[in-house]
């Protein structure tokens, strides 16, 4: 079982910048990929992006050199740096954790983008 809380959500003008943050009650060398999804109001939840246990990134089509994906492998935490951030990207933030057949995920984070 693992645990992934989220922090780092809020309201935010559009071009501006938040950090989220996903901490894992495991190592996350141990967790085979670490993912963020997001749900905007009424959309399915989409794939944002992921670190995998090796290090490597991978970033949806709509994210990609705007968002970056990291992490403190000393916290286990992985962490979302969002910048240019616009409207669109408002929804509730989800971190899932993939270690071997299971698959977790935290409670979510809003983030608002919004003048």
């Amino acid at each position: 079982q693992v645990q992934l809380v989220e922090s780092g959500g809020g309201l935010v003008q559009p071009g501006g910048s938040l950090r989220l943050s996903c901490a894992a009650s495991d190592s996350i060398f141990s967790i085979n990929a670490m993912r963020w999804y997001r749900q905007a109001p009424g959309k399915q939840r989409e794939f944002v992006a992921l670190i995998t246990s090796g290090g490597s990134t991978n970033y949806a089509d709509s994210v990609k050199g705007r968002f970056t994906i990291s992490r403190d492998t000393a916290k286990n935490t992985v962490y979302l740096e969002m910048n240019s951030l616009k409207p669109e990207d408002t929804a509730v933030y989800y971190c899932n954790a993939q270690k071997w057949q299971y698959s977790y995920w935290g409670q979510g984070t809003q983030v608002t983008v919004s003048s």
